[in-house]
């Protein structure tokens, strides 16, 4: 797919995130299939008995339980011991992962915009409850290097490709620009190995929670490998396969035709190709296969998984689509 012309980069939290949709997603919750033994306290109710200050259920005393919480009411009626239980609040660990490799400079409108529109959005949610948020970049460039040589008005190096970079555990409404600078310091580039980031982002992680993938997945070694260090250890894992209009219609506006040379823009392969009907159809049969094939993939080991293009409108992908997936409450 054609590179985006003049990718838009975003410099603050405005550009990722409108006052109106934070209006509409403030209310907004991540659930869960699991129960997560948090280590902060939270607001996210648990079956786990606790501390809290709302009353769940009575026990018998036992030797060596703590006698703070001995319902003294009970004893004066019954002459026996018991003890009070509450409903413990955990936190939730959010982990986004964002695919920062070149391929997300493709279509129009830019794949990789709409990923950081996203994460801010996501990520935002799960500030606003006061959950855990890391987010991961897999591959890209984060800022630039040599900005001595800028200040002496030579041009700027390219900042180095990055395996992975991240920033972690941030909790509460007011870590949300640290979260927005994080993604706007992000410049996709090259093409990360898939299997290896994941498995530094599966080594690393911390807690128990939700975790989220947004990439095309147009993965030259694969996906399996790195999908299946992540599923599991406590997770639950949601991938977002984006797409660009023209990846999904290449014939449409802004697509392709005549006569090509297309160089891949992460390893620099090329190939030549004349845009006919017979190859057309055989292209959309491919990404056919290749979407069921993630699908599949997705479905067989119980990871959520929802394909978008990126010309959705970003309210409509979380208000609607990602609730009816059951990602959102």
């Amino acid at each position: 797919m054609l590179k985006t012309p003049a990718p838009t980069r975003p410099e603050s939290i405005e550009d990722l995130l409108g006052p109106d949709l934070i209006a509409r997603i403030g209310r907004l919750d991540f659930t869960s299939k699991k129960i997560f033994a948090g280590k902060l306290r939270g607001e996210r109710r648990s079956k786990k008995r606790g501390e809290s200050v709302e009353f769940a259920d009575h026990r018998a005393y036992v030797s060596g339980d703590d006698l703070r919480h001995i319902d003294w009411n009970i004893f004066g009626r019954l002459d026996r011991l018991f003890l009070k239980l509450f409903l413990e609040e955990e936190d939730l660990s959010l982990h986004i992962v964002i695919d920062a490799s070149a391929s997300g400079d493709c279509g129009v409108p830019g794949k990789f915009l709409f990923m950081q529109r996203l994460a801010m959005a996501l990520g935002y949610i799960g500030l606003v409850n006061l959950n855990r948020v890391t987010c991961t970049a897999i591959g890209g460039r984060s800022g630039t290097a040599g900005q001595a040589g800028s200040e002496a008005g030579e041009e700027e190096a390219p900042a180095p490709l990055a395996l992975t970079t991240a920033v972690r555990d941030l909790r509460g409404r007011r870590r949300t620009h640290d979260l927005s600078r994080f993604l706007c310091s992000l410049r996709p580039a090259g093409a990360a190995p898939f299997g290896e980031a994941c498995r530094r982002i599966a080594l690393s992680r911390r807690g128990k929670g939700v975790m989220i993938v947004l990439s095309d997945f147009f993965i030259k070694e694969g996906y399996e490998q790195g999908l299946r260090l992540l599923v599991g250890r406590g997770y639950d894992l949601f991938l977002i396969q984006v797409l660009s209009p023209q990846e999904v219609d290449p014939v449409g506006p802004n697509g392709l035709a005549g006569d090509l040379r297309l160089r891949d823009v992460e390893d620099a392969d090329f190939a030549e190709v004349t845009i006919s009907a017979p190859l057309l159809r055989r292209y959309k049969a491919t990404l056919a296969a290749y979407c069921d094939g993630l699908r599949e993939f997705a479905s067989r080991r119980e990871i959520g998984l929802l394909t978008v293009k990126s010309d959705t409108p970003m309210d409509t992908l979380i208000l609607d689509y990602l609730r009816k997936r059951g990602l959102l409450r």
